[in-house]
């Protein structure tokens, strides 16, 4: 699906979307790991500051869950126009991108705009990782992600006697990419993509991020690189990674 130009002039407007909906279970910070504090403020502070510090972002959109009673109490900066706030978080990520996106079009988005789902776990992003996406993006048949090539050996794990993991064999890396975010879409194409998944449940259950949903439609995401400090906050140990890598910016 593409969407033709208009005009010489016309120019998508772009919108970020930040599902902030989750329990965070993994992080062990005792609630969600968005509302944990790094490095003088909750995770999420952090990311909000850095999409909302992109010039080039109409709006950036906070789904919430909808019985969220934190989130105003963290992040006392993010106000203004250009600051959305929707409490309808689904039961997953991808209802709650779904829900985002019909919230953006409610508030006046169109299908022809670009939407850049950002995790709120990934609180080391920075203004110009997210300008070069839109930068590589923007002109693309399909859209893109921020992503890395992989470094590091894979290994295929099986369960051993006592239930402990074991590598079975080694796996090709070759072409292999760890994906990140921003993912950057057309609202009409991601819209359509999720609602089709997410109608069945194995297909659902596959839509770990934006461009599988794209992916299933045969489409083939660009990958633009990303940096090796955008991880997500999902560890115990990650908290303190981030404190020191926050802590020493300028």
């Amino acid at each position: 699906m593409s969407f033709p130009i208009a005009s010489h002039e016309f120019k998508a407007r772009a919108f970020a979307l930040v599902p902030c909906a989750g329990v965070g279970e993994r992080a062990g910070v005792g609630g969600p790991k968005q509302y944990h504090p790094v490095a003088g403020r909750a995770v999420v502070a952090h990311t909000l500051a850095a999409l909302t510090a992109v010039p080039r972002l109409e709006a950036t959109l906070v789904v919430l869950s909808p019985d969220d009673t934190q989130f105003e109490r963290h992040t006392p900066d993010f106000q203004g126009d250009r600051a959305w706030v929707a409490r309808v978080g689904g039961a997953s990520r991808a209802e709650s991108v779904a829900n985002g996106l019909q919230e953006l079009l409610a508030r006046g988005a169109q299908p022809h705009d670009w939407v850049l789902v950002h995790d709120a776990a990934r609180c080391l992003i920075q203004p110009d990782w997210v300008q070069r996406l839109i930068d590589a993006c923007e002109d693309d048949e399909v859209g893109g992600l921020l992503a890395l090539p992989l470094a590091d050996t894979l290994k295929a794990a099986i369960q051993g006697p006592n239930g402990e993991p074991r590598a079975q064999h080694t796996v090709d890396r070759a072409g292999k990419w760890a994906a990140q975010t921003p993912q950057m879409f057309r609202l009409g194409l991601l819209a359509p993509a999720l609602t089709s998944a997410l109608a069945d449940p194995e297909t659902a259950a596959a839509i770990t991020d934006e461009a599988s949903a794209i992916e299933m439609l045969g489409h083939q995401p660009r990958l633009v690189p990303g940096a090796y400090d955008n991880f997500k906050v999902t560890w115990p140990g990650d908290f303190a990674l981030a404190e020191r890598l926050l802590s020493t910016r300028p």
